[in-house]
């Protein structure tokens, strides 16, 4: 079934920007974290996987990942440079334009796309990445909130507050920035509620994408310990398929969904199973919305009971 007949969709907005398929090339800079290097903490948040710690760029330039990243997939010709480990505005100003730079000037790459934290988004990045998109290039700013509560926040040890994605997201606006919102089904101490609180404040703030995951338990995360011991219980695919549909019909019809579920594969993956295979879920998200209305079908309704 296809999602694009029901919902706004990353590839259907770059198809209709740039008039053919436009991929992501995962690219590894040589960040690290201020939840990993002890300048916040050194656990990282409880669902990331703590064995990983360390710089992630290895030996590959940006220029050489690209190359092999595009050899992987003969699905495109144009390609956006998406720095997707860690934390990619973590660095000084003039090493993250060394890195963005040799990723803009590679053939065929139209755009780039920068993950990050709230709070590691100083002006000067900012500033920066506002100077790609003035040449006429894609650029997302991707930040990771998960929720907007702050006591959850916590809990999950993230290192920041919803302040902080707000002041980061004003400022990115300021300056034109489109801003992509990564947030968190199944957080532990949340239900729906807290869910829909969080996507209501996230489109009260203002925000241009959304990446929209349920929580996955990794090996090697806090999380996984604690799943062991039965405090965590993830969602099965049923639960986020009917709350995912909610989400999406809750939100305008222009905001674009960059994606709507998320996988992982053994031994990484632990819980839940269903997040291996990628398309049971997306399938399930898509027939709902064929019954139930497609994106914005929902906006201005009460949301669903409990």
């Amino acid at each position: 079934m296809d999602l694009t007949r029901h919902l706004h969709t990353f590839g259907h907005y770059l198809k209709t920007r740039f008039g053919e398929k436009v991929h992501k090339l995962s690219l590894a800079g040589d960040f690290t974290c201020p939840n990993r290097d002890g300048t916040l903490d050194r656990g990282g948040c409880t669902f990331c996987n703590v064995k990983s710690f360390g710089r992630e760029g290895g030996t590959l330039s940006i220029a050489k990942q690209i190359a092999r990243e595009k050899h992987k997939t003969d699905r495109a010709r144009r390609y956006l440079a998406y720095f997707q480990a860690y934390t990619s505005t973590y660095a000084e100003v003039a090493t993250l334009k060394a890195l963005y730079d040799e990723a803009a000037s590679q053939r065929d790459v139209v755009g780039l796309c920068v993950g990050t934290r709230p709070d590691c988004v100083p002006d000067a990045a900012l500033d920066l990445l506002a100077g790609y998109q003035q040449r006429g290039y894609e650029v997302w700013l991707e930040l990771g909130l998960q929720t907007a509560h702050d006591a959850t926040q916590a809990l999950i040890r993230r290192g920041h507050g919803l302040a902080d994605y707000r002041d980061a997201v004003q400022r990115a606006h300021r300056r034109g920035l489109q801003v992509c919102t990564h947030l968190i089904a199944g957080l532990p101490g949340e239900d729906d509620r807290h869910v829909r609180q969080t996507l209501a404040t996230v489109l009260d703030i203002g925000v241009e994408g959304l990446k929209l995951h349920p929580l996955m338990i990794v090996r090697g995360s806090r999380m996984a310990a604690q799943y062991r011991r039965g405090e965590i219980a993830p969602l099965t695919q049923a639960h986020y398929a009917a709350l995912a549909t909610e989400l999406i019909r809750h939100t305008p019809p222009e905001v674009v969904y960059h994606r709507v579920s998320a996988t992982a594969q053994a031994p990484t993956l632990i819980a839940p199973d269903w997040c291996g295979p990628r398309w049971p879920a997306l399938q399930a998200i898509a027939a709902a919305l064929a019954t139930s209305g497609p994106q914005g079908s929902a906006l201005g309704r009460p949301w669903a009971a409990g």
